[in-house]
């Protein structure tokens, strides 16, 4: 896997905790004692954006951090509102800097593809920033493999590089498999890849009809709604059990296995619920273990494959 490193050296954890929560569903009492609890376990890659709940997850992030600005990496993103043109990204990053009160920022992601607005005005802009010391690293979230590449190839004419891509992948969801990790290995690119936990259905929460967002969000109904899924998050619950560890722990902790991932992000409302994640750290994931803990979902079909099925 491809690490990125603090301010002052240290590499990233092995852990990214996800700041989408801070002044939502977490109000600032549960953000700060998550963000104590990630820092005890020594967590110091920290996630937020732009558009999350509206500002406060960025203004929180900012003030926990500041007395251990230098061991810490924060990345935030920009372009989800608005799309990716110079004047948006300039200005929504001035906004993230001026809430999270920093000089410098580590990660600044694209947010999402942008059709619209060509690659060049894009990362000029992205060039200026990091060639002016307001950034450390590039990133992407949620673009394709193809998508990615295009973009480096524009990158290199500004001297710069995507350093850091920000897919979706877990247990339920593993496309990223296919062509995003390869080609992440293949181009050194660090990968800090979202919800591990598929939005709390591997967690096995939903099996005793428990309520949250697959069952108040059409989105992520639609997204985890698949019956197959259902049967892998019952079989990871299963398994869990048998040896006696929480089905989120184990599932964070095969999605960090892969060896393309610098860090899986993970989340929480409170640190109650953190703590099963963070427990990833304590797994040991033998070969064995993660072999079944992977048979339990469906694999998607290596490129190789659906290239030769396509032949006529």
């Amino acid at each position: 896997m491809t690490k990125l490193q603090t301010i002052n050296g240290n590499d990233t954890s092995g852990i990214c905790f996800g700041c989408m929560q801070f002044g939502g569903t977490a109000d600032k009492t549960a953000s700060h004692e998550m963000f104590d609890l990630c820092r005890a376990r020594q967590v110091n890659f920290f996630d937020t954006a732009h558009t999350y709940t509206s500002g406060a997850s960025e203004r929180m992030l900012g003030e926990f951090v500041e007395h251990e600005r230098d061991q810490i990496i924060v990345a935030t993103k920009a372009g989800y509102t608005g799309g990716s043109s110079s004047e948006n990204i300039l200005t929504q990053f001035d906004e993230s800097r001026s809430r999270l009160k920093m000089d410098v920022v580590d990660i600044l992601y694209l947010h999402r593809w942008d059709p619209q607005t060509a690659l060049e005005e894009t990362f000029d802009a992205l060039a200026k920033l990091q060639q002016s010391g307001l950034i450390r690293y590039i990133g992407v979230s949620n673009f394709a493999a193809w998508q990615v590449m295009k973009a480096q190839a524009v990158a290199a004419r500004f001297d710069v590089k995507i350093d850091v891509i920000q897919p979706m992948y877990s247990l339920v969801k593993r496309q990223a498999e296919v062509e995003l990790f390869p080609m992440a290995m293949s181009e050194k690119i660090a990968v800090a890849s979202y919800s591990p936990l598929g939005a709390g259905l591997l967690t096995g929460k939903y099996s005793a009809e428990a309520t949250g967002r697959l069952s108040t969000d059409q989105r992520y109904a639609a997204r985890y709604g698949q019956s197959w899924m259902q049967r892998t998050a019952d079989a990871l619950t299963d398994l869990a059990a048998e040896i006696d560890v929480d089905p989120a722990t184990l599932a964070v902790a095969w999605a960090a296995n892969h060896p393309a991932v610098t860090a899986p992000i993970i989340s929480a409302r409170n640190a109650t619920q953190l703590n099963a994640s963070l427990a990833a750290q304590n797994v040991l994931m033998t070969p064995q273990l993660y072999t079944r803990i992977e048979a339990l979902s469906l694999r998607p079909a290596p490129a190789t494959d659906r290239l030769e099925e396509a032949t006529p």
